[in-house]
């Protein structure tokens, strides 16, 4: 949530930036700003009403020390009309803040200054390209040898659940605890305190890092007990630190960890979602750093060279994306996308966003950290994919694909222990 101070302050700046969303906001903060100044005036009139009542009182004490009876009682009527004002006025005060809130809710975060303006995909920039397009003999989609070697059963998930939940088997279960295991120790390797979190969050943790109320469709929601099944490991972990105020020798605050992920896809239909490409409940590791405001574009850098070198340490063909502002998610300042070639379908896969929220989600989690002069500072917050295995998985599959069978990257083997699926 973008703090109403920096749209009194900078409206028009901000209102530039946002335009790079390709939407015009105009209506919208203005509103913001609007309530805002109405709740600054009923705040000073309650004020100035409290501060009345509070003298009248001790002047009502005075007058029946001096055995004043009558002027006290006449004082007393005064204070009851004093005190339903008060009571008013409160009201509307809660009301008012209630209204801005929903405002706000509504308003993504303002682009940073490096994003390109844009409303797609299209209008996305490509930052650079890595490795070449493996030369192979045959070129079968996932699909169909996950089919051949009995790794992945779609039809089976079906049956059991529907459509996106697929069943893993054999060495196809074992490729994929292969790959979390390897993520999990070169996060920790890189300084990443593992987290194993709740795959089940309540609505302030959603509302916390952006996902309520804008992705509500999206996500699996348990309404008896209000509880969301997690969209990515993200929630549960930023939330860690939810109205927490650290101290600032403490920042960074590096996490990753591993959990599955359920998101509902409405809409999704074509050739781009099937087999492992679009699915409603997945695996993957995230790692999410709680960031100094002067570091976190830094450690933005870092943390996509960190992706990229998973990448390479795989032997995977990427590129990586500049997201325009029309594709940057809602809560993000700024996202790198990262995706590999799929040599079989010959289209790029994304396989990690990694982005940097600035303070819209510490403003939300009321996250702070005690600066040097003891104040307290919202904190910048940055997660990223390291990274999601459905589409690394098919990537894998396609690239390493031979006619004798699927060679399994070298980094994975020990964790496998196979070096070919056959």
């Amino acid at each position: 949530m973008l703090l109403i101070q920096d749209l009194q302050a900078n409206k028009e700046d901000i209102l530039a930036r946002l335009a790079k969303r390709g939407v015009d906001f105009t209506e919208l903060v203005n509103q913001a700003i609007e309530l805002d100044n109405k709740r600054r005036y009923t705040q000073v009139e309650l004020d100035s009403v409290l501060a009345s009542s509070n003298k009248i009182s001790k002047e009502i004490g005075q007058l029946f020390a001096q055995k004043k009876i009558q002027e006290a009682n006449a004082k007393k009527a005064e204070t009851g009309e004093l005190k339903a004002k008060s009571n008013t006025l409160g009201e509307d005060l809660k009301s008012i803040e209630s209204e801005l809130y929903e405002v706000l809710f509504q308003i993504p975060n303002v682009p940073s200054e490096a994003v390109p303006a844009g409303k797609s995909e299209a209008d996305n920039k490509i930052v650079l390209e890595h490795g070449e397009k493996p030369n192979l003999t045959q070129t079968l989609p996932h699909w169909e040898l996950c089919e051949k070697y009995n790794l992945i059963d779609f039809e089976l998930g079906v049956k059991i659940t529907g459509a996106g939940f697929p069943v893993y088997r054999g060495k196809g279960a074992r490729l994929q605890r292969a790959l979390i295991n390897w993520f999990l120790d070169k996060g920790r390797d890189a300084g990443f305190e593992e987290i194993q979190p709740p795959i089940l969050v309540n609505e302030a943790s959603g509302i916390g890092t952006g996902q309520l109320p804008d992705k509500e469709g999206q996500m699996y929601h348990m309404q008896v007990d209000n509880l969301y099944a997690i969209p990515t490991g993200e929630v549960p972990i930023t939330n860690i630190y939810r109205q927490v105020i650290l101290k600032e020798d403490q920042l960074p605050v590096k996490n990753c960890g591993h959990s599955p992920c359920f998101r509902r896809e409405a809409g999704s239909y074509g050739k781009d979602v099937r087999g492992l490409n679009r699915l409603h409940q997945f695996d993957k590791v995230e790692i999410v750093q709680i960031a100094h405001p002067d570091k976190s574009y830094d450690l933005l850098e870092e943390m996509s060279s960190y992706v990229q070198r998973l990448l390479q340490e795989l032997g995977l063909q990427y590129r990586v994306l500049l997201l325009c502002g029309g594709d940057t998610g809602f809560a993000s300042a700024m996202t790198y996308d990262m995706e590999v070639w799929s040599a079989a379908q010959e289209m790029w896969l994304e396989v990690s966003s990694v982005s940097n929220f600035e303070t819209f989600q510490a403003n939300r989690l009321k996250l702070r950290y005690k600066n040097s002069e003891g104040k307290n500072v919202f904190a910048h917050t940055l997660n990223g994919s390291a990274l999601a295995l459905p589409r690394i998985m098919a990537s894998i599959m396609e690239n390493f694909q031979t006619p004798e069978g699927i060679v399994v990257p070298e980094v994975l083997r020990p964790y496998c222990r196979f070096d070919i699926i056959d």
